[in-house]
């Protein structure tokens, strides 16, 4: 079965120059797009700026709603969620991984990476917090605060706290997009010892194509629409 599974999606919006001599009434984010993505693969979402892939990941993660067509995320049919139960499914479904971080400054990093669960009034499982802060080298770190940590080592407090609450989709949006080559390759490929240790579905939008080279799929856009589809090799 299939993690996500997407049909015709369309996502339009006015166009805000109207009256200014505009060509474009509308514009189409998102235009027919069908896509399926398998259980515990890593694919990346690679286009140009403007091309759709962030509305296609935010369609994901229920963080917009489409035009048309329809979202299914593990068997759920985001059209069918009012927004409070759209706020539970991204709180139980999905782990965001975002370009600019988003750590709370004011809390340490175990804190942060907690925070999820307890806005979610969950018991973390400190095993598991453990094991993948041990994985992602932040084990010594934990009582630090995000203004002592490398962009690097931010990046990855923001992969712990997508992991904590076990999520089976993890979706990151540009994560190496403030990190130099190097801190960016590390990140991509603990991104994808993650998603294969512990057999998460992960989706990361990218516009580098040697990090997209890393995935198992590679999907590309232009203009609201798929063009083309690639299975990596082994």
């Amino acid at each position: 079965m299939d993690m996500i599974t997407i049909h015709n999606l369309k996502k339009y919006y006015t166009n805000p120059v109207i009256g200014r001599g505009s060509k474009k009434p509308v514009v189409k984010a998102l235009d027919g797009v069908d896509l399926t993505i398998a259980r515990g693969k890593f694919t990346a979402i690679i286009g140009a700026s403007g091309s759709g892939k962030t509305t296609l990941l935010n369609m994901m993660g229920g963080l917009d709603m489409p035009t048309e067509g329809e979202v299914i995320v593990d068997g759920i049919n985001l059209s069918s969620l009012r927004e409070e139960e759209l706020a539970v499914f991204r709180r139980k479904k999905t782990g965001f991984i975002f370009q600019n971080y988003n750590l709370v400054p004011t809390l340490t990093v175990e804190e942060n990476i907690l925070f999820p669960l307890d806005l979610d009034g969950a018991a973390p499982d400190m095993r598991f917090l453990e094991e993948i802060t041990e994985l992602l080298g932040l084990a010594d770190k934990l009582e630090h605060y995000p203004d002592m940590l490398s962009g690097g080592q931010q990046q990855r407090v923001a992969i712990a706290r997508a992991l904590a609450a076990k999520p089976p989709v993890i979706l990151a949006d540009e994560p190496t997009g403030n990190l130099d080559s190097r801190n960016g390759q590390n990140v991509a490929g603990l991104l994808k010892m993650t998603a294969e240790i512990y057999h998460r579905t992960l989706v990361m939008v990218t516009h580098n194509p040697e990090l997209a080279q890393m995935t198992d799929r590679v999907i590309r856009m232009r203009d609201g629409r798929i063009t083309e589809s690639q299975v990596m090799p082994c």
